[in-house]
């Protein structure tokens, strides 16, 4: 067994045991080394100090179960902390703000289980970051977590330097490349975007061990909130969401990038359906209408780059000014693509089964987001009769992926009940 397998049984171990007292010492022995040898070891496989951690996992978990309604009192008494007093001080010094404040601007969800082995899971402790932080000269900052508001996870990949910067970091080159390139091709042409800034010896980004990190401009502003697209005059907000999406692709147009091509046809005939077929009891009827129909038009369909992730959370807003941020996942793709994930993504943060109202009124925020595209980037007629077809396939896809991902189970069932719907109301998606 290696040392990363060890930590994995201490961080299983420690999981299981929130609502007892856990000793670093309980935990060495458990592993069969020394404390301080045990120490080192486990900071430098999750990036935290082991108390850090178990304290960290404990704030996580007892902030969910105070959203799911129990007092905060009992919750921090049983996660181990003295006083709510005390819960209070250790949450508002792990997280920033007070714990109502976390529950009134992040959607908590249940926190999923860290394993070592199987993901990209990149844990890098403030120390670590400040000393990369030389290479800006600013190591003095101060450094903070970035959680989403969509969820309330942890960004695994980014933290917040002072109030005016972010440095995100990544193992894979090709993703922070494309950020990059994609960022200053934006802003050459008058859009908000995160562009990097040079480090003291005039480079984008700095390569230290497997990792590389890239300083950029924190944009001011404030991302959408999906809850809030359902609120007021929400038809109008849905289609400002597809009118910037597709200014963003007539500036994508002209880019200077060297992406990925990806054929969502292919992907979704080789290998989505055939791993989600059984699992969301696709018929044979759908799946041949699928194949004959999109597969028929799927050529005369335009493709360019583009953003691959326009999720609310990625949009950001600021007065007369609007960017987007992440294009670590930018593609050649279908350019409708974009306006479909931005629908889907909206639904996936929202989705209540059963809530007919509400599920009707996300139809509706869907054929405005599409309206609003055309009225930027003009739809042909072949792309408006692909549209149902492209959602059925981020969904699919999305399925296939989260199915093998342990990480994030909640997500994975939503988006099962999620498809089954979308398959029952496909007609209603039609755009033609």
């Amino acid at each position: 067994m290696n040392n990363r397998e060890i930590i994995q049984e201490s961080i299983d171990y420690i999981e299981s045991n929130l609502k007892t007292e856990i000793a670093a010492q309980e935990l060495s022995d458990m592993a069969g080394f020394s404390l301080f040898h045990y120490y080192r070891l486990f900071q430098s496989a999750t990036g935290m100090p082991v108390f850090q951690y178990i304290t960290h996992r404990k704030l996580i978990h007892a902030i969910y179960e105070i959203r799911c309604g129990r007092k905060m009192v009992d919750v921090a008494l049983e996660y181990g902390f003295d006083t709510y007093a005390g819960f209070y001080r250790a949450f508002k010094r792990e997280f920033g703000c007070t714990p109502s404040a976390f529950l009134k601007h992040y959607n908590v969800k249940k926190p999923y289980q860290i394993h070592l082995l199987e993901e990209e899971h990149i844990m890098l402790s403030h120390k670590k970051i400040a000393e990369i932080l030389k290479h800006w000269n600013l190591e003095n900052e101060s450094i903070s977590d970035v959680y989403y508001k969509g969820s309330g996870n942890r960004n695994d990949n980014a933290y917040y330097v002072g109030d005016e910067f972010i440095i995100k970091f990544t193992a894979n080159l090709g993703k922070l490349t494309n950020h990059i390139q994609l960022s200053k091709s934006l802003e050459n042409v008058g859009l908000y975007a995160a562009t990097p800034i040079k480090t003291t010896d005039n480079e984008d980004y700095i390569h230290d061990g497997e990792l590389y990190f890239c300083l950029t401009n924190r944009l001011e502003g404030s991302e959408i909130v999906t809850r809030d697209m359902y609120e007021g005059d929400y038809k109008t907000k849905a289609r400002f969401v597809g009118e910037i999406i597709g200014q963003l692709h007539e500036a994508l147009k002209n880019a200077d990038a060297l992406v990925n091509d990806t054929n969502l046809y292919e992907s979704v005939v080789n290998w989505a359906i055939p791993k989600t077929k059984e699992l969301l009891g696709l018929s044979d009827e759908l799946c041949k209408d699928y194949t004959d129909n999109f597969g028929k038009r799927f050529e005369t369909l335009p493709t360019q780059i583009i953003h691959r992730d326009p999720n609310p959370g990625n949009i950001i807003l600021n007065k007369d000014k609007w960017g987007f941020i992440d294009f670590e996942l930018s593609e050649r793709n279908l350019r409708i693509f974009d306006p479909c994930y931005a629908a889907t993504a909206i639904l996936s943060e929202s989705f209540s089964e059963g809530n007919a109202d509400k599920l009707e009124q996300w139809i509706e925020i869907y054929q405005n987001i599409i309206y609003g595209y055309d009225s930027v980037a003009t739809l042909s007629q072949d792309e408006r009769t692909a549209i149902p077809y492209v959602i059925l396939s981020n969904q699919l896809v999305s399925v296939a992926w989260f199915a093998e991902q342990d990480k994030y189970k909640d997500i994975f069932e939503t988006n099962i009940k999620m498809t089954k719907w979308i398959v029952e109301h496909f007609d209603q998606l039609r755009m033609e």
